[in-house]
């Protein structure tokens, strides 16, 4: 999960670029980049940490331009410790490209084969957004026959990267003198939407993973990006769209709705928030079916993410909501933290109970999602430790079985706690006296009553159905056994302890 903008305005876009960074940290905070177009030329400024941290006066006076894009990152592919693997990425050749991306290639390590043996390209980096580009790069060579493109050519090598590339991609790319390209898979498993603002020197463009990275700059939301689509602005200003994949289709990723997400964002035509409120909705009539009403004394969120569905099942089952857990903001979510005595650690730095709450009290506490159960077998022991005389949980997603391989770097399949375990078995793993998990099918209806447009999702971590076809058990075990390896491992633990103060801060 990374957070991808693109500028192209009638100022310069540095500090545009800046502030969407900062309203977009939420989705990666291990590395931050910017890259400008001033003309035919390039300026690049990238490094490891959150956008604060790596820019200064100095670097943003280096970014000259009034185009451009920047990203930052969580990686899922390659080192988190590498700044060389910071984006965007930049390749000179048929055509200067600097390129920024969300999402995870499935086919990645084919394609880099490819590129060697076939298309004469060396890949310098174990990332897979490097060789994102240099498909990209390739795929204009060939559509412009090596003279000047124009957007139909352009056109044509976003449908050649479609053609050969498997898995998610939200992409935004700068052709150096030609201007600001945006595209989405075939899928559109991950998110990106482009908005416009009206100046007195002309039309501004920016493309971005969340909406409200337009809103917070004064952009006027046009729509999302469709699923195979590409959005071409040349740098004279002018705005092209065209779809380029043969049998697109829209499967978001529903953990985007859940968890990923601002709440404050609309992603396909779906208020995040009033997505929450629904899975709420539903969770409560789960509840209400497993749990007699009068055991229930106070309905607590689990900071931040749950809240909104805490607040709406406590008013659909007319019980009393209370905030019980009070949250340290210094510390990352805990999902994603390296090794279980480092999370079980995290999670006490992290929260602090309201004992007076607890006290005495029969407490249900409502959680985004439950993944490796380390995170909330530990809060329920806080729970008890406050006081409380019955603990019961229930997740506003289903069980977390499988893992995921399109942007979210979520654990192999033997960590998760519902991997190979029923729902009492899990229960007594965490320490519940209850556990309700929310239904499959209500998640998908919870947001599909925001937008009934929506037919299907990108659910594979709860289903275990991966919409690219291209994933197979064999594949899985090979990605199980890489993440094994000691390297890999250690880039896959520094990645998993920098995710995401900014968006606890942005929901309370």
């Amino acid at each position: 999960m990374c957070g991808i903008v693109g500028v192209s305005g009638t100022s310069p876009a540095n500090q545009l670029l800046y502030d969407a960074l900062q309203l977009l940290q939420h989705r990666g905070q291990d590395a931050a980049g910017i890259a400008t177009a001033d003309g035919r030329s390039f300026h690049m400024f990238k490094g490891n940490g959150l956008a604060r941290d790596v820019f200064r006066t100095r670097n943003m006076r280096s970014l000259p331009g009034m185009s451009g894009i920047a990203q930052v990152r969580y990686p899922t592919q390659g080192s988190a410790t590498n700044s060389e693997e910071a984006q965007p990425f930049y390749v000179n050749a048929p055509f200067g490209i600097v390129l920024a991306h969300n999402g995870n290639l499935t086919n990645w390590e084919t394609l880099k084969e490819e590129l060697f043996r076939v298309d004469r390209r060396h890949i310098n980096t174990q990332s897979d957004s490097e060789v994102l580009l240099n498909v990209l790069a390739h795929e204009l060579q060939l559509a412009s026959e090596g003279l000047s493109l124009d957007p139909a050519a352009i056109f044509r090598a976003v449908g050649g990267v479609h053609r050969r590339v498997r898995g998610s991609y939200a992409v935004v790319a700068e052709i150096a003198g030609y201007g600001l390209l945006g595209f989405r898979d075939p899928f559109g498993i991950r998110p990106l939407a482009f908005g416009v603002n009206e100046t007195d020197s002309g039309t501004e463009y920016m493309i971005a993973s969340e909406s409200v990275a337009l809103d917070g700059n004064g952009f006027r939301m046009v729509r999302d990006v469709a699923p195979g689509e590409a959005i071409f602005v040349a740098h004279d200003g002018r705005f092209f769209s065209q779809q380029c994949a043969e049998k697109p289709s829209l499967n978001p990723c529903i953990f985007e709705y859940v968890y990923l997400a601002r709440p404050d964002s609309l992603i396909d035509g779906v208020s995040v928030y009033g997505a929450r409120l629904r899975l709420g909705e539903y969770l409560a009539e789960r509840v209400k079916a497993a749990i007699p009403r009068g055991d229930i004394d106070v309905v607590m969120p689990i900071p931040d993410s749950s809240r909104p569905a805490a607040l709406e099942l406590a008013r659909k089952l007319g019980l009393d909501y209370r905030e019980g857990f009070i949250k340290n903001r210094y510390i990352g979510r805990t999902f994603i933290m390296p090794g279980q005595a480092v999370r079980k650690k995290s999670v006490r730095q992290k929260l602090n109970t309201v004992g007076v709450e607890f006290r005495g009290r029969s407490v249900l506490l409502v959680d985004d999602s439950i993944v490796r159960g380390t995170t909330i077998r530990e809060i329920v022991q806080m729970a008890r430790d406050a006081g409380a005389r019955r603990v019961m949980v229930a997740s506003a997603a289903p069980p977390v079985r499988f893992p995921n391989v399109y942007g979210i770097d979520m654990p192999t399949r033997a960590e998760l706690i519902a991997h190979s375990r029923g729902e009492d078995e899990i229960r007594r793993e965490i320490g519940a006296d209850a556990l309700i998990y929310q239904r499959l099918e209500d998640m998908k209806q919870a947001v599909r009553d925001c937008n009934p447009a929506l037919a299907r999702f990108e659910a594979s971590c709860f289903d275990g159905e991966y919409i690219t076809g291209d994933v197979t058990p064999a594949y899985l075990d090979r990605v199980e056994r890489a993440r094994e390896q000691p390297s890999v491992a250690a880039s896959d633990d520094s990645a998993r302890s920098q995710l995401s103060l900014a968006i606890e801060a942005a929901e309370s």
